[in-house]
């Protein structure tokens, strides 16, 4: 089965290359496609040599977040599995194998990488995001019904006939909730896998603040109650 691999990207100058060549080495049949949200840090300049036949590079006009820039890669995936992957360096493209094993099993239509129950190794950084991502998957998972352990992870993957029957609304970090909800009324077989973590500091390059947590508590509400 081909997997599609998508990848959002804001103004990773840094660590764009490095996670290409990491996705690129990974052995399995796939197809990248990055989503360049506006970037004005010399980003673009490096996504120009990147593009070949497996490597599709798409170019956002202005600003729109990570929901918009998901949504842009998902309308042009290929493959049977689609994959979400940041373009920093906190998730591991080598855990791609176990990541996508239960759906090769037929056992799962969606699979959550969990930075939380895992054996693997995971950077300790902040409490307080920590206690966050535990308020919004639980306040997610009692709308849901779901036992989710992180709702709010990076690494998440469909099969993609099941991506393909969602609408993405969000715009910005607000899509994972929204997602989630949407997966769920799907009655879709979700499974998660324990995943490494190598979190990063704001100097480093972190984006999601406070107000995204405002933000995901607004669409757990919306896309669970109203929708």
């Amino acid at each position: 089965m081909k997997l599609s691999v998508v990848i959002p990207v804001y103004n990773e100058k840094e660590t764009i290359r490095q996670i290409y060549d990491a996705v690129i080495a990974v052995n399995l049949e796939k197809e990248i496609i990055l989503v360049d949200d506006f970037s004005t840090d010399g980003t673009r300049d490096i996504l120009l040599s990147l593009a070949d036949k497996t490597v599709r590079v798409i170019y956002h006009d202005r600003n729109l977040g990570k929901g918009a820039a998901l949504r842009t890669g998902f309308a042009h995936v290929t493959g049977d599995i689609v994959l979400v992957q940041d373009a920093d360096l906190e998730y591991d493209p080598q855990q791609y194998p176990k990541l996508i094993q239960p759906i090769l099993d037929g056992k799962a239509d969606v699979v959550y990488g969990s930075r939380f129950v895992t054996g693997d190794y995971r950077r300790v950084l902040y409490f307080w995001h920590m206690l966050g991502n535990t308020f919004l998957t639980l306040l997610s998972n009692m709308l849901t019904n779901l036992n989710l352990t992180d709702m709010e992870t990076g690494y998440k993957v469909f099969r993609k006939d099941v991506l393909k029957s969602i609408t993405i609304e969000e715009n910005r970090f607000g899509v994972e909730p929204e997602i989630t909800a949407k997966i769920a009324k799907l009655d879709a077989r979700i499974y998660e896998v324990g995943i490494s973590y190598s979190g990063r500091t704001y100097v480093e390059g972190k984006k999601i603040g406070w107000k995204d947590g405002l933000s995901a508590i607004r669409c757990i509400l919306k896309y669970n109650l109203l929708r």
